[in-house]
């Protein structure tokens, strides 16, 4: 850090941290960004987290409680008693709670994932979640973050999280703040492809010619995999799918992709602790998610060199330029997501100047760019 700016403590608030989560990577990049300048110390409030956290003061809030909704209440009370008994120069919040100075909305606006999910759900299902007492605690937590008086500023992921944002709370729009997530793009690159594709086809059983999409996430509903289930069984020809993620639904998925006559050519690899060889054997990145902010995945794939296939509701759509870097369609649109993979399905010239394309998008976005971005507010917020 230069001499401008003064040394500072941060806590960080994340409920539970695991290795495989988008918005967990983002705090690692964060995290490891500034851990290099001097001066600055982080400390990480959470339930509870999986893997070490490298040089970092830890606190645990994990009250006891059942049930998701006592949980999350459970764990804000802990949190708003540890933060009165301690003193931060910042407080930086990765979940609905009130009473932080910085808030990154990673996981987007609920009332607009409800919204969304209600379009693929029955009635039935539409109902329980209005009157989910879960779903109206998370609601009015939100709307209580928003209306802070603390609340100085919002980290959102991309513009479509930033629009939301104005649209739903009227927050004013000097306090809301579009940063990207950093890519590693030396990591990150289309030398995967040299080093992993025939490795990992091979352990996966994938045929060294066959055409591979790759789906990478976890949350298989919310992220769209029944949707591309439907569309890889309407695709002719002999297309692979890699569906890299761990989720409970995954033997449901399992299930409807034999029902599907997919069982031979949509394998589901469960949770990786390391994703970059997925990109390497793949041909084409398909996320046609229902609601997401912005997924970290899609940097990862862009940068490998891979066209991505996504939806409006994810907030990647601010970097896609359709046919130049990638395709868009709703997301439960099943015939234009079958229409988009069959076209780059048919032309390998262009999957091949789009993953080009995709690489350059996404060349900027490096961690440095991002840590820069961060340290930038983070001055223009202790220097107020």
């Amino acid at each position: 850090m230069n001499s401008s700016t003064p040394s500072f403590s941060l806590a960080l608030i994340r409920q539970r941290y695991t290795p495989f989560g988008g918005a967990e990577r983002f705090l690692d990049r964060a995290m490891g960004a500034l851990q290099q300048q001097s001066g600055v110390t982080i400390t990480l409030i959470a339930r509870r987290w999986q893997g070490e956290v490298m040089g970092l003061q830890t606190i645990t809030c994990d009250p006891p409680g059942w049930g998701r909704l006592w949980r999350d209440v459970g764990f804000a009370r802990c949190v708003r008693r540890q933060l009165d008994q301690r003193s931060f120069h910042l407080v930086q919040s990765h979940e609905r709670l009130a009473g932080c100075d910085l808030y990154r909305a990673g996981d987007g606006v609920h009332r607009v994932w409800l919204r969304e999910r209600g379009r693929a759900l029955g009635w039935p299902s539409r109902l329980a979640t209005v009157l989910s007492p879960y779903h109206r605690y998370v609601l009015a937590a939100e709307r209580q973050l928003f209306q802070s008086p603390r609340l100085r500023a919002v980290i959102c992921n991309s513009r479509m999280v930033r629009q939301e944002i104005m649209d739903h709370f009227g927050t004013e729009p000097d306090k809301l703040h579009v940063i990207y997530s950093g890519v590693d793009v030396e990591q990150f690159s289309p030398a995967l492809r040299a080093r992993f594709r025939a490795e990992v086809r091979q352990r996966w059983s994938v045929p060294p010619e066959a055409l591979l999409f790759l789906f990478v996430g976890s949350g298989f509903q919310r992220k769209g995999v029944p949707v591309l289930l439907e569309a890889m069984a309407a695709l002719s020809g002999q297309p692979y799918l890699l569906v890299v993620g761990a989720d409970r639904q995954q033997a449901v998925m399992e299930r409807r992709a034999r029902q599907l006559g997919l069982a031979q050519r949509v394998v589901f690899t469960g949770g990786q602790q390391s994703v970059a060889p997925f990109y390497g054997a793949a041909d084409l990145l398909v996320l046609p998610t229902l609601y997401d902010p912005f997924p970290n995945v899609a940097l990862e794939g862009m940068a490998a060199g891979l066209p991505l296939i996504t939806s409006y509701q994810c907030g990647a759509r601010d970097l896609i330029e359709q046919g130049r870097n990638g395709l868009l369609g709703d997301a439960l649109d099943r015939q234009r997501l079958v229409e988009n993979m069959r076209l780059l399905q048919e032309s390998p010239s262009l999957r091949e100047s789009m993953g080009q394309a995709a690489r350059q998008t996404v060349e900027p976005l490096t961690l440095e760019a991002m840590s820069q971005r961060l340290l930038q507010l983070y001055q223009q917020l202790l220097r107020q």
